[in-house]
């Protein structure tokens, strides 16, 4: 990370101390659709941080995700890309959420956001972004999401956040997600949560997310196991990397074929 990113990330902590300490909820409400006035007229994104501040997402208000976003998904920036975010915001208000909708849009200034959510969330639409009625884990109503989409450069899974849920959204999406691309997933102090199916007492304990995702780093070594027979699975062959940050996830995928240098059809 360069050293003015560096810059950047530690005063906006202080920007946003700043603005809560000197102004009202009201104020800066108006303060933020000013922004968001004047932002349209500036065709290209600004960064991450300042755009998820100007558009109020709890991924930059509540959390400190954009920074880890701009590290992994500045490649994909000026591309003509397809972005699914799992989860619009706002709970059951039709016109409530899609906050960070609006950021990735202005941030992929040739991209295509799409997003889902168990709420009619469709006034929120507007141009290069679709929004899709249906829930997380339901498979048929998934497919048919991927299906009109076509091919997925990012999917984002900032959801219902239920441990089941996650892992079963992931099992059911990966797949569909494009070579080459990135899957997030977002606030996952929930693995620690009883009433989110998480577990602080037995920190082995295989339902939850966290453990899950943490035995799926083994399948970037499979080509490591002394095994006679061993037969890849999905995530064996397509996972090529994973990085892990306080409550977030981003998980690579590509062709894992670097072979071992000691062991041979998982034979030594």
């Amino acid at each position: 990370m360069r050293p003015a990113d560096l810059y950047a990330i530690k005063n906006l902590g202080k920007m946003k101390k700043f603005l809560i300490k000197n102004f009202s909820v009201s104020s800066l409400r108006k303060l933020q659709k000013l922004a968001q006035t004047f932002i349209k007229v500036i065709p290209i994104g600004l960064d991450l941080n300042i755009l998820g501040m100007i558009y109020g997402t709890d991924k930059v208000v509540w959390h400190a995700y954009t920074k880890h976003y701009m590290t992994h998904l500045k490649r994909f920036k000026y591309k003509r890309i397809n972005l699914l975010e799992i989860g619009v915001g706002g709970y059951d208000d039709p016109n409530s959420g899609g906050n960070s909708l609006r950021m990735w849009k202005k941030y992929f200034p040739f991209g295509k956001i799409f997003s889902l959510d168990i709420y009619d969330k469709s006034s929120l639409q507007e141009n290069r972004i679709k929004i899709f009625k249906g829930s997380q884990v339901d498979k048929d109503f998934l497919y048919k999401v991927t299906d009109e989409i076509g091919g997925i450069d990012i999917i984002i899974d900032d959801g219902s956040h239920i441990n089941e849920h996650v892992i079963d959204t992931f099992k059911l999406l990966f797949p569909k997600l494009k070579d080459r691309g990135i899957y997030v997933i977002e606030d996952m102090q929930t693995s620690y949560w009883e009433d989110y199916g998480g577990d602080s007492k037995d920190l082995n304990n295989p339902k939850t997310m966290m453990n899950y995702f943490k035995s799926l780093t083994d399948s970037l070594n499979n080509q490591e196991f002394v095994i006679s027979n061993y037969k890849q699975n999905y995530f064996d062959k397509k996972i090529v990397s994973m990085h892990f940050y306080h409550n977030m996830t981003f998980i690579y995928k590509a062709n894992n074929d670097e072979k071992s240098n000691m062991v041979v059809n998982n034979q030594k």
